[in-house]
């Protein structure tokens, strides 16, 4: 392999890892962004029900019309908001998870292919008679590359394991959610 394909080769992997980098950059900001405007909307509706509610409190008249107030009305309610918003943000998990299992996997597959092209470049530029030492080497070489297939598919099954446990959790607060409704 020459020296400029080499250079060539570390510079287009220098450049991905800065594209990926920019790419996990924008999915964590965007996550972080949009759980920041479901944080600001949950907090305006907050006030805004709470005032609503102490208004309807102010006129009941007895302490017993008033419990049955907060306990049909203020209490239900705020268990289904809170599981709106437990649906909303892992929404937003999930979809984060998503885009940066999607970059991992592209990176994978981009370094195995250029990790491939160098070992096809050395090996078909090798000296006459070492023919033995490059047969070692290519098998030494798939050994290799299985190894880096069980890591990008433990990488895939950690990806595939959040989401399963984001999708849970918004699963227990919709059960929760809707069997205190039902009380």
């Amino acid at each position: 392999m020459s020296k400029k394909s080499l250079n060539d080769a570390v510079t287009k992997n220098q450049q991905n890892a800065v594209s990926a980098t920019r790419a996990v950059g924008r999915v964590t900001m965007e996550s972080a962004q949009a759980i920041a405007q479901i944080n600001q909307k949950a907090a305006q509706d907050f006030a805004e029900r709470i005032q609503t509610r102490l208004s309807e409190l102010l006129k009941t008249q007895s302490p017993q019309a008033a419990f049955e107030y907060v306990h049909a009305e203020v209490l239900q309610d705020a268990a289904k908001e809170v599981a709106q918003y437990h649906q909303k943000l892992l929404t937003v998990l999930k979809n984060g998870n998503q885009e940066l299992a999607d970059i991992a996997e592209a990176m994978i597959q981009d370094s195995k292919a250029d990790l491939i092209h160098f070992v096809n470049d050395a090996t078909d530029n090798a000296p006459m008679g070492s023919e033995a030492y490059v047969s070692i080497f290519k098998t030494s070489f798939n050994n290799a590359l299985q190894n880096f297939e069980l890591v990008r598919a433990a990488m895939a099954d950690s990806f595939a394991n959040f989401e399963k446990s984001v999708e849970s959790m918004g699963n227990l607060s919709t059960s929760k959610g809707s069997s205190k409704k039902g009380k």
